[in-house]
């Protein structure tokens, strides 16, 4: 079975490849393909992969290109894992709105909106690339924004999952928590990308007993601290958020915050070049402990357990269920049908079939509804460009929504992405 990755030079992939390494009889990769434009970061990275490999004894073999059609040819799946514009474009994205008082940071509000402008063009050149060589390939996409990027696959028709990893990050979280395995939690996780809730937390599946008062009350604390919100906001919610509601929940806290450190985009790029310099050591044959501090923890297995289901080779009955970016379909009733959400789902080779949903309580679906309306506008100004379509998104989005901000965060935006954007 050949496994293409496209944005294969990618520092993460080494704890991609470790799940294909581990996990090896869920999913017999007998063939990977690493793609990226960018040849140096590719070699380093894939001699490592090559590595890993044969430490664990793993027999598939691992190919390097920059073409996508030859890579993706024959892939049973293909993973999109890229970034427009490298570590400089996102800590670009996570300075200029601090300018404008809003918060900076690469998958929600302006910094968000401007990496979906200059991804989702690329992405769907490359799924169209995907489609010619390789039409019975799925596309899994671990690109953010997930929620938008994946909304411009299906609406073009391809055949897409979504895949974020703050639900199994949640998920390994929780079994700490309560000395149980992970495998035997089931999150009840609705929303959106980046904003999510898990509303019940079940024990031995779908129709188990809920373990989220259990886990409220005794490790509220440590629960609060994980998603840096005091301890009293999550106790009054009743439910778990996810990291990223602290950006609507602390605005103007985070903001303030961020403006008094660098942006955690430098950060990951010193991080890159230490990761880079341990790739190119030989003797290196295992992820290094240093891989975790980049993030993405647990993405390889959520990789996996989704490649598996779609190709058939997961060996569960009727599929299995998994947290994923999905096409609503009526699955949240207040929502639009061709919206993005993020919800559990059987995976089988037919595709993601959301589970039937919980009523999302009003305060959670009023703001879900907004960020999907937002996310529609969004997708219109990545698809067709336009100032005025920047601006529309802009202002629709709950962190924005006053004109004269939308408007300096618009001219800004463009000001930083002329190079991505050819309309601009």
């Amino acid at each position: 079975m050949r496994i293409a990755v496209v944005g294969g030079g990618s520092t993460y992939t080494p704890e991609l490849v470790d799940g294909f390494a581990r996990l090896r009889d869920t999913l017999p990769v007998t063939e990977l393909v690493l793609i990226d434009p960018a040849r140096e970061r590719l070699e380093l990275v894939g001699g490592l992969a090559r590595r890993i490999l044969a430490h664990q004894g793993h027999p598939a073999r691992v190919v390097l290109t920059e073409d996508v059609a030859a890579g993706a040819e024959g892939a049973a799946a293909v993973l999109v894992q890229l970034r427009i514009g490298g570590q400089a474009a996102r800590q670009q994205d996570e300075t200029w709105p601090l300018e404008c008082g809003c918060v900076g940071q690469e998958t929600t509000g302006a910094g968000g909106l401007a990496k979906a402008l200059r991804t989702v063009p690329v992405v769907l050149e490359i799924a169209e690339t995907v489609r010619r060589v390789s039409p019975d390939a799925w596309i899994i996409d671990f690109t953010n924004p997930v929620g938008i990027v994946t909304r411009a696959l299906l609406a073009a028709g391809h055949r897409a999952v979504g895949l974020c990893n703050v639900a199994i990050g949640l998920q390994r979280a929780f079994a700490g928590l309560l000395d149980l395995p992970p495998e035997e939690l089931h999150l009840e996780h609705y929303g959106l990308n980046h904003l999510t809730w898990e509303l019940a937390v079940r024990h031995g599946g779908p129709d188990g007993p809920d373990l989220l008062p259990r886990l409220l009350a005794g490790h509220a604390t440590a629960l609060a601290e994980r998603l840096r919100l005091p301890r009293p906001l999550l106790e009054g919610l009743g439910v778990v958020p996810s990291y990223y509601l602290r950006y609507f929940y602390a605005h103007d806290a985070v903001v303030a915050q961020l403006r008094q450190k660098p942006a955690r985009a430098a950060e990951v790029a010193a991080l890159e070049e230490r990761l880079l310099r341990m790739y190119a050591d030989p003797a290196l044959a295992e992820k290094p402990a240093l891989l975790a501090e980049r993030g993405g923890a647990y993405y390889s297995e959520a990789a996996v357990a989704l490649a598996a289901s779609l190709v058939g080779t997961a060996g569960q009955d009727g599929g299995g269920v998994q947290a994923v970016n999905v096409r609503n379909g009526g699955t949240l009733p207040f929502l639009p049908d061709d919206a993005v959400v993020e919800v559990p789902a059987r995976v089988t080779r037919g595709g993601a079939e959301p589970l039937p949903a919980p009523p999302l309580p009003p305060a959670h679906a009023g703001l879900v509804a907004h960020v999907t309306g937002y996310e529609h506008l969004a997708l219109q100004a990545a698809l067709h460009g336009g100032r005025e379509r920047v601006f529309a998104a802009l202002l629709a989005h709950p962190l924005i929504g006053q004109y004269e901000r939308a408007e300096a965060l618009t001219d800004r935006l463009l000001a930083h992405n002329r190079a991505y954007l050819p309309w601009a």
